[in-house]
């Protein structure tokens, strides 16, 4: 199956969760990923995670817990002409994760005000995906701004990927510019790999 065909069978999958399946299935992936090490570690000061689409495991929950637990919380803002994204403060727990966003024709949400996190102060980065596997390999939404993201070198953030146990797979079709997670959180576990980092 070549990335495309999985990218369709993936957002089926996705689509046939029902809201309540997505939100429990959200709820426990957050607290997955707030147990890890990696969240709970006060040295890993900046998380920065994403604001979740509607067929997304919802991230609020976790980035709550991110500024329960005194962390600086970042969330790409997309600069389209640049084809990059764009590390942004948003401060919390007031901040409701629905004001001071605009939405565009997808779904997405890009965050209208706040500071520029530069790259190198990033801990960790909580990424989405259409799929993962057993490696820790990553199957995204076509247009590689994570990939570019994490090709800067001033990036020295963990990798963490997020997602629905759904969207694990056995294998997902790579390519030299594809990088790879050091961990994967689910609702259903929490995988490690062995990649440059060891994490």
């Amino acid at each position: 199956m070549d990335k495309e065909q999985l990218r369709l069978a993936l957002q089926k999958r996705l689509c046939e969760l029902s809201a309540e399946q997505r939100s429990d299935k959200s709820t426990r992936a957050c607290r997955n990923l707030v147990s890890t090490p990696q969240f709970q570690d006060s040295s890993q000061k900046v998380i920065m995670f994403f604001l979740s689409l509607d067929h997304e495991v919802d991230t609020s929950e976790a980035i709550l817990a991110g500024w329960q637990l005194g962390k600086i919380v970042a969330v790409p803002r997309i600069s389209w002409q640049q084809r990059k994204m764009i590390p942004v403060q948003i401060n919390g727990p007031h901040n409701s994760l629905q004001t001071d966003f605009s939405t565009d024709s997808r779904g997405l949400r890009n965050p209208t005000k706040g500071a520029a996190v530069p790259l190198n102060e990033i801990d960790l980065v909580v990424t989405p995906g259409l799929a993962f596997d057993a490696v820790g390999n990553r199957l995204g939404r076509g247009s590689s701004y994570y990939d570019r993201f994490f090709a800067n070198k001033e990036v020295r953030a963990l990798r963490c990927g997020f997602a629905f146990a759904e969207q694990v797979v056995e294998s997902v079709p790579v390519t030299a510019t594809d990088v790879p997670m050091n961990f994967l959180v689910t609702d259903e576990k929490i995988t490690h790999f062995l990649n440059e980092q060891g994490e």
